[in-house]
């Protein structure tokens, strides 16, 4: 490491993998976005799930002044967020077999619906099997995933494949084996992860494609207003009477 200050060098980790993302995922990010306008288009419902620290991205979509009103929250129990006790239980639960396909089949999602699904190594059992179980429910998946554990490390999944293998669309975070972006010499481990930071970043470009991509259409996107802005509540209440059906976060 250099000798800037360990922030610099933390700012300029994560604007560089910004950069990539933004350059190398150009196109996946437009085939995402589509993919999410033509599921509205469609009268689909939109799911969004995320294991441990990958579920921040996944909620930062969900109820989302700026949003989609349509993204919904696939939960997983004990597994959405570090907040179970102990917080490594939720670590365990990622590499249970047949967790995914319970959770899936009692479930709303349907044929025709759209399911974003975060994992950063994409090795273990619940994303693999999420995603492949979406898919033979007629559901299109969009995996947001380091696709670089792939080649470093071993599966988890008894299938030996990854979440990238069992997807419609791949984003690449690019994000490297072990998500720390520094090292020094007087720490013996390497530290300061950027996933989230740039899952976020990759999520919010793909949402902002699928509203401009509707709107091209002629087709006004449901979109959320803060309610901390004068009319916002009033809005959001005349966006959840209208597709109701098709968000459930409100029940």
């Amino acid at each position: 490491m250099s000798d800037s200050k360990p922030a610099d060098q933390f700012f300029d980790a994560a604007i560089g993998l910004l950069q990539r993302v933004r350059d190398e995922e150009a196109e996946s990010i437009e085939a995402a976005g589509t993919l999410l306008a033509d599921t509205v288009t469609a009268d689909g419902r939109l799911f969004a799930f995320g294991a441990g620290h990958s579920s921040l991205a996944a909620q930062d979509i969900v109820y989302r002044a700026g949003g989609l009103a349509l993204m919904n929250l696939l939960t997983v129990p004990g597994v959405v967020g570090v907040d179970v006790m102990p917080a490594t239980l939720g670590s365990a639960l990622e590499r249970v077999d047949g967790l995914a396909s319970a959770v899936l089949d009692s479930s709303p999602l349907r044929d025709g619906d759209a399911l974003v699904i975060i994992s950063l190594s994409g090795r273990n059992a619940l994303p693999v099997e999420m995603a492949m179980h979406a898919r033979a429910l007629c559901v299109r998946v969009i995996g947001v995933t380091s696709v670089a554990y792939a080649s470093e490390t071993k599966s988890r999944h008894v299938s030996g494949t990854y979440l990238k293998d069992h997807c419609d669309i791949v984003l690449d975070s690019k994000i490297a084996t072990g998500d720390a972006e520094l090292t020094l010499d007087t720490i013996p481990a390497p530290f300061a992860p950027a996933s989230t930071v740039v899952t976020s970043a990759l999520l919010q470009a793909v949402m902002a494609t699928a509203a401009a991509t509707l709107a091209a259409r002629g087709i006004e996107p449901p979109l959320l207003r803060s309610g901390n802005v004068d009319g916002g509540l009033d809005w959001n209440s005349r966006v959840f009477e209208k597709y109701g059906d098709r968000i459930f976060y409100r029940h």
